[in-house]
């Protein structure tokens, strides 16, 4: 027979083979709530099929610390539960995916979960909820014949409810109420849903008109970085650093933690990557083999195979609550609507303290080689469930300090075992500022200043015979100032009168109105004069987009509307990725072991100099200069180590260097004194190296 089940304002032929087919298939309709908790129904209903994993019922013992966030689901005291954690700690599949089977066999309630987009949730809807179904025979059999209503983005059941598999957008999250509203991976979503309000605000508002009986779930690992860096220090033991997102979330609950109670001296404790120990000294892979943790109050050493008893055993304290010796919760825990909990990667069942450890070694030694910290973010976040505080963030450097590390050499001289010579220049107003640096070897390599000079005077005469002030935004001919620059050499520190010659110089493109154009042009005037010395004349310029490459040649005056006759679009322009940059620069200036990454500077520089490495602060956003003071060292040091990138000497094999950073007695930069090198005038004629110095001072 056939009969027409409602559903909404659409309707679908369905076939039973009898009137008791359709009243049994309705059945379920009409049962009460189940008092079965999340944890319960899971165990009994849910069944995993992962190929090439573990396949078979879902067990609590696996994930105990799962447990009570999961069945805080059925308190009615609760408006919301708030759960952090790191990857592999089974999060999403027991907040999101169980609370989702409790629903549909136990408690039916419309429901709503927002994933982070809608191709997210369209991926989400085929991989974990639909295989949910399938393979959870229970929750499967309560959906409701036909295919209409068992789409990608909405699943209706015999109860009457609906899930609805949405995504964080203002015509997602309004005008929709629903019982139980579910954010998943709460960090990847933006914070802000088009000026009108967090996800979490938002949510909460589907559930409100519910009552006890709505609830919000949110979670997630840490995606937002500390906002007041190394200058917060937390209120109460279990409070969150200052952040955006899920933390934000935690601080308002009751902020329970996930304690262990130590196997030897019986002391309960709070288990962090922190308290993990390994020789630091041996590969990333060996340390992270040998890896333990010790217990916080006697130094008890745990090994790797005590997690799982140690989980098994464990317990969620809220904060202002701590747990005796004989296992008893004393104190006056925060009580809240809101139900948060914060676990650490360490105890996370499917992650191991080797790869924690691994990983976290080899994001250290990328940050270390390249002052790039997007390894620690990640591996930080994602894998030890925590807010990352950047490095460098409202820490501030002193001059004095800096200038008290100054070593004494001369100026104008090449130190000891500097294997190549790079000047980075910086367009003012009306001067341009010099700075040239020695390369020495090491792991990448070492750096030493070696001559900072202006470039402030024109061969432009005034009425009265003077020379005028340089433009470099509207007089080309003043660009040839800087020919000197990429010519000029420099004596060896050893007194055997040898000559090292300029590598590269590599100079801001950007600044007033007409710079650029101006650089552009003396670049292509460069490449069309025979001396060639366009090919050791790159000009820069920084990019803060997040993301961006720390160092990549493009041609950007190909889309310039303004651009003069004969540039046709192919001056290159090495773009340099300033925050990164400016944060490996901040991290070199604090070391001082030889071979390291170490930058050295000689003790004639100028007070100013040292103020000019101190005027920028790292906040959330990127390098800001807050008073708009001096910063051209600071500026001419990244451009330096942008430029390093794009001539490879971070991966120079120094055993084995190319021959222009070869030791002296084989560089092919070096000429002896008897190798007198004289250079082309604009005008006709030779000049040599004094009158090089002349046209400089």
């Amino acid at each position: 027979m056939s009969m027409r089940a409602a559903r909404g304002v659409d309707e679908q032929l369905v076939q039973f083979d009898s009137l008791g087919a359709l009243v049994i298939s309705m059945s379920p309709g009409l049962d009460p709530p189940s008092r079965m908790k999340p944890s319960e129904a899971a165990k009994e209903y849910r069944k995993l099929s992962n190929v090439g994993s573990y396949s078979g019922p879902w067990q609590n013992e696996t994930t105990p610390y799962m447990v009570e966030p999961m069945d805080c689901k059925a308190d009615r005291s609760l408006k919301g539960i708030v759960f952090v954690g790191a990857a592999q700690s089974a999060k999403t599949d027991a907040m999101v995916v169980n609370e989702i089977l409790h629903m549909i066999v136990c408690d039916p309630v419309d429901t709503i979960l927002y994933q982070t987009t809608k191709d997210t949730a369209r991926d989400f809807s085929h991989t974990r909820i639909d295989r949910m179904l399938r393979h959870s025979k229970e929750a499967g059999a309560r959906l409701l014949p036909g295919g209409k209503d068992n789409n990608v983005h909405d699943k209706h059941f015999v109860s009457g409810t609906v899930l609805n598999i949405s995504w964080p957008a203002i015509s997602e999250m309004s005008g929709k109420p629903r019982a139980l509203a579910i954010l998943t991976d709460y960090d990847r979503m933006p914070q802000n849903i088009e000026g009108e309000g967090s996800p979490w605000a938002l949510a909460m508002q589907r559930t409100k008109s519910f009552r006890s009986a709505g609830k919000t779930i949110a979670e997630s690992t840490p995606g937002f970085e500390v906002k007041e860096g190394a200058s917060w220090i937390p209120k109460t033991p279990h409070e969150a650093p200052p952040c955006e997102g899920i933390l934000a979330l935690y601080n308002t609950g009751d902020r329970r933690r996930w304690y262990w109670k130590c196997p030897s001296c019986r002391e309960w404790f709070e288990p962090m990557f922190s308290l993990l120990k390994y020789d630091a000294n041996r590969s990333p892979y060996e340390a992270g083999q040998g890896a333990y943790m010790a217990c916080p109050h006697n130094g008890c050493v745990i090994p790797p195979s005590a997690k799982y008893e140690l989980n098994k055993a464990g317990r969620w304290v809220r904060d202002g609550q701590r747990l005796t010796e004989d296992d008893q919760l004393v104190g006056e825990g925060v009580f809240s609507s809101i139900a948060s909990f914060w676990i650490q990667g360490v105890a996370a069942a499917f992650a191991s303290w080797s790869d924690l450890v691994e990983k976290y070694l080899n994001a250290e030694a990328a940050y270390n080689a390249t002052g790039d910290q997007t390894a620690l973010i990640t591996t930080t976040n994602q894998d030890q469930g925590l807010p990352y505080r950047r490095k460098g963030q409202n820490t501030a450097r002193v001059p004095e300090m800096l200038k008290n590390r100054a070593d004494i050499w001369a100026r104008g001289t090449v130190p000891d075992d500097v294997r190549l010579i790079v000047t980075t220049m910086d367009v003012q107003g009306r001067k341009w500022v010099v700075q040239v640096h020695g390369i020495r070897p090491g792991a990448p390599y070492d750096v030493v200043l070696i001559d900072r000079y202006d470039i402030t005077k024109s061969n432009r005469l005034d009425d009265d015979g003077e020379r005028m002030l340089v433009e470099p935004a509207t007089y080309l001919e003043d660009w040839e100032l800087l020919k000197p620059v990429i010519e000029r050499e420099y004596p060896l520190a050893d007194g055997s009168g040898r000559m090292m010659k300029t590598k590269h110089v590599f100079c801001d493109s950007g600044g007033r109105d007409g710079v650029t154009s101006m650089a552009y042009a003396f670049w292509a005037k460069l490449r069309s004069e025979p001396e060639g010395l366009h090919a050791r004349f790159q000009l820069v310029k920084g990019d803060p987009t997040p993301g961006a490459p720390r160092a990549h040649i493009t041609y950007p005056d190909a889309q310039r509307k303004d651009r003069k006759a004969g540039l046709r679009g192919d001056v290159p322009v090495l773009m340099l990725a300033s925050n990164l940059l400016k944060d490996q620069l901040d991290a070199w200036l604090s070391r001082t072991i030889p071979g390291g990454g170490q930058i050295l500077w000689p003790e004639w520089l100028p007070d100013a100099f040292f103020v000019e490495l101190c005027t920028e602060v790292r906040e959330l956003k990127g390098w800001m200069n807050p008073q708009r003071r001096r910063n051209e060292a600071w500026d001419l040091l990244y451009y330096l180590l942008g430029s390093a990138v794009w001539l490879g000497l971070e991966h120079i094999d120094w055993n084995r260097p190319p021959s222009w950073a070869a030791a002296w007695d084989s560089n092919t930069m070096i000429r002896s004194p008897e190798q007198e090198v004289l250079f082309s005038r604009k005008n006709g004629g030779e000049y040599g190296m004094d009158d090089i110095a002349e046209l400089l001072a």
